[in-house]
C-alpha cells in the first residue's frame, strides 16, 4: 500500500504536526507551497492528502469554499483519501453534550454555517474522507492558538486568563496525539466509510481544572482571571477579527465535549499523553521549576 501523503497548510498548527508524525512513522512526506506548487501534479501518486489549509476567519467565506472544492476535484482524480482536521463549531450552542459522530450539525451563525457546508461537500463527492473533529488545541510550541496567546502570556506574572466561564468543561486537543491519531486513522483507511466523521476525545478540563494543573507544574500560585472581551467589542466596527471572534464567544460559555466513543472502537490501543505532561510541553521553557517525569521527556509522540 502506497504510504506517501501531501500536506497543505504545512506551516499551520495541524499541519506542521501532521508532517511530524506522518515522517515518524515512515511515510514520504509532500509540503504543498500555495505559492509555487500545482495541486493536481503535487498529488499525484499519493495515497492521502491532509487538508491543513485554514484561512483567517474574515476569510472564510471567500476563501474556504473555492479551496476545499480544489481538493474534492483532485482527489476524486487520484483516489486519494482525504484527512480534514474538523472543529466542533458545526453544532452549535444548543446541541447537547457530549458532541459525537451522530450529533446534529446545528450551527446557525456564519462561521459554524461553512463548516457545515464544507463537510457537506465532502459527504457528497463519495471523495474517501476522514474528518478528524477536535476541540482547542495545545501545541508544543507557540502557534497563536487560545492557550499560548491569551492564557498563558502571563504566566510569568503569576495570572492565568480564561476567555468564559471557568467553571464549565471545555474540549482541548494536543496537537502531537491528533496528528499521530490521523497518521493511524490514513493507515486503516480502507477499512472506515467513504465518510468517517470521528471526534477525538482529547481532554475534558475547565479553566479551573487547567488553571490547577499548570500550578503544579510552576510551583507556585496563579491568579485565575477572566479575559475582557471589551477591546474586541470597541475594535467589532472596524477590524473584521474582532467580529469573528466574538462570534464564537458562545464556546467559552457552553459547557462541551468531544465523545470518544467512536474513536476509541477504532483505536482501542491509542495512547493519551497525560494532560500535564501536554501542558509541560506547551508553556515557555523556564517556567517549569521541577521535572514532570524524571525520566520522560517531552517531545512529539510516536
Amino acid at each position: 500500500m502506497a504510504r506517501t501523503v501531501l500536506i497543505l497548510g504545512a506551516s499551520g498548527r495541524f499541519g506542521r504536526n501532521a508532517a511530524i508524525q506522518f515522517k515518524a512513522r515512515g511515510w514520504e512526506v509532500r509540503l504543498f507551497d500555495r505559492a509555487t506548487d500545482d495541486l493536481e501534479r503535487s498529488a499525484g501518486g499519493v495515497s492521502v492528502i491532509v487538508n491543513a489549509w485554514n484561512p483567517p476567519y474574515p476569510d472564510w467565506a471567500r476563501l474556504v469554499p473555492d479551496l476545499h472544492r480544489q481538493v474534492i476535484t483532485v482527489a476524486a482524480k487520484t483516489g486519494a483519501t482525504v484527512i480534514v482536521p474538523g472543529n466542533v463549531y458545526v453544532f452549535g450552542a444548543q446541541t447537547p453534550v457530549p458532541w459525537g459522530s451522530n450529533t446534529s450539525h446545528r450551527a446557525e451563525n456564519p462561521l459554524g454555517q461553512i463548516r457545515i457546508h464544507m463537510e457537506n461537500a465532502y459527504r457528497q463527492s463519495g471523495v474517501r474522507t476522514i474528518v478528524l473533529r477536535a476541540g482547542d488545541f495545545i501545541d508544543t510550541c507557540a502557534s497563536g492558538n487560545w492557550f499560548d496567546q491569551i492564557m498563558i502570556k502571563s504566566l510569568s506574572r503569576g495570572r492565568f486568563i480564561y476567555p468564559g466561564n471557568p467553571d464549565i468543561p471545555h474540549a482541548w486537543a494536543y496537537l502531537p496525539d491528533l496528528a499521530a491519531a490521523a497518521v493511524d486513522l490514513a493507515e486503516m483507511r480502507e477499512s472506515l466509510p467513504v465518510l468517517a466523521d470521528i471526534p477525538f476525545p482529547g481532554y475534558k478540563f475547565s479553566g479551573r481544572d487547567m488553571a490547577a494543573a499548570l500550578e503544579r507544574l510552576v510551583s507556585r500560585p496563579l491568579k485565575l482571571k477572566r479575559m475582557s472581551w471589551l477591546p474586541l467589542l470597541l475594535a467589532r466596527p472596524f477590524w473584521p477579527m474582532a467580529r469573528c471572534l466574538l462570534e464564537m464567544r458562545y464556546l467559552w460559555d457552553t459547557p462541551h465535549w468531544l465523545d470518544g466513543a467512536a474513536f476509541h472502537r477504532l483505536l482501542p490501543d491509542f495512547q493519551a499523553t497525560p494532560f500535564e505532561l501536554a501542558l509541560a510541553s506547551a508553556i515557555p521553557p523556564g517556567s517549569i521549576e521541577r521535572e514532570v517525569h524524571p525520566d520522560q521527556t517531552v517531545p512529539a509522540r510516536r
